[in-house]
């Protein structure tokens, strides 16, 4: 669709045409503590096996044969040299993590054991509190897929396997243009001002999504303005906020217009978020209008811009979650509703405050539930998580 088409995208249709507009950013080695919120571009391969060597599971003796067993050294975790393999009858006492030597049966923890002078008794079956080489996880098996969110937890599993960088998604870079002469940073607002929500919000949700925020800018409600700023080529993708609409200081088609972009979303037929747009400029970037009042950019966000980055960031798609409403929810016969709710158990119960001009509801809840044009309210319907 060009610019001047008159009906909206269905919301699905709008949601999965921004995630499949785009293609993964090439990969990048980075280092592991630089890695968190990116996504595996190859498989997580295990370089070592785990555990790397026999190891001691608990503090105790490592007995070979049956006992009483004579104690005849100390094995600590980080000892330089292998300890002296065990014949049978023979201990050594063990620190949990210590290599177990050759020979060894089982490691005898201190609180089942007796021990007089150099001797040792207990009670052990073969083979407990010895975890044995590579039982975890073989050298060289695959752990974890493409497309994997990097969590700091997955670090943790990387560096168990060996791993001093990843191979991930470069992470899209987003610039944000804010436009709105009535907007106010900070203070109170003076009649006919608002203070700007939609700033303070973007930048977590951003990250979330897989993106890096780059700049910021502020324009004026002004065409030329927003001409110059879309043509900054240092994001991937420009998140335009306000100037979305059809109103007099409304800009942004006007400036996609004269820029020869594509648009294939503008206007999606969801309540709040209707004025919002995907654009694909003719040097590949992407541009993403989101509505001016703060509800309704939240709803933007999750419709078009999050799905797109996620896709950018190659991310693999989260599953679906549905859930039933615990409270009657008015549908409308022709648009999809985003409305806020709070899960609790297997059901998710809408709050109020949902005016696209007002974050109160979505602030106090975890999801967006989505209620398709003319829903009975009967079933499950999807949720969007927040967070």
């Amino acid at each position: 669709m060009r610019l001047g088409t008159v009906n909206a995208t269905g919301w699905q249709q709008a949601r999965r045409y921004a995630r499949e507009a785009a293609r993964p950013l090439p990969p990048v080695d980075t280092p592991l503590a630089d890695a968190v919120g990116a996504a595996l571009a190859t498989p997580l391969v295990a370089l070592s096996p785990l555990p790397a060597y026999d190891a001691a599971a608990m503090d105790g003796y490592a007995v070979a044969g049956t006992g009483p067993w004579q104690v005849t050294g100390r094995v600590l975790a980080g000892d330089p040299h292998p300890p002296v393999a065990l014949l049978p009858g023979y201990a050594v006492e063990i620190a949990t993590g210590a290599v177990v030597p050759r020979g060894a049966d089982a490691v005898l923890p201190y609180e089942r054991a007796v021990r007089h002078g150099r001797t040792v008794t207990g009670e052990i079956a073969p083979g407990r509190h010895v975890r044995r080489r590579g039982e975890d996880c073989p050298a060289g098996q695959e752990v974890l897929p493409a497309g994997t969110l990097v969590t700091p937890v997955l670090l943790g599993l990387a560096a168990s396997l060996g791993h001093d960088t990843l191979t991930v998604h470069r992470r899209p870079r987003v610039g944000v243009v804010v436009t709105g002469a009535e907007l106010r940073t900070s203070g109170l607002p003076a009649p006919g001002q608002v203070r700007d929500a939609i700033g303070p919000m973007l930048p977590g949700l951003l990250r979330t999504a897989g993106a890096e925020p780059t700049w910021e800018t502020r324009v004026a409600d002004d065409r030329a303005a927003l001409v110059a700023a879309l043509l900054r080529s240092d994001a991937e993708v420009l998140v335009v906020c306000g100037a979305t609409s059809a109103g007099a200081a409304d800009h942004l088609r006007g400036a996609l217009d004269a820029l020869g972009a594509d648009v294939p979303v503008h206007g999606v037929a969801c309540r709040p978020g209707h004025p919002q747009l995907l654009a694909i400029l003719r040097d590949g970037r992407y541009v993403v209008g989101l509505p001016g009042n703060p509800y309704a950019a939240l709803a933007a966000v999750l419709t078009l811009l999050a799905p797109l980055l996620g896709r950018l960031a190659g991310r693999t798609e989260p599953p679906v979650l549905t859930s039933t409403l615990a409270g009657p929810v008015p549908s409308h016969p022709h648009d999809t509703r985003l409305v806020p709710v709070l899960r609790t158990g297997a059901t998710a119960t809408p709050l109020n405050h949902d005016r696209p001009g007002s974050l109160w509801g979505a602030a106090a809840a975890d999801a967006l539930a989505v209620v398709p044009p003319g829903w009975d309210g009967t079933g499950e319907v999807e949720l969007l998580r927040l967070g």
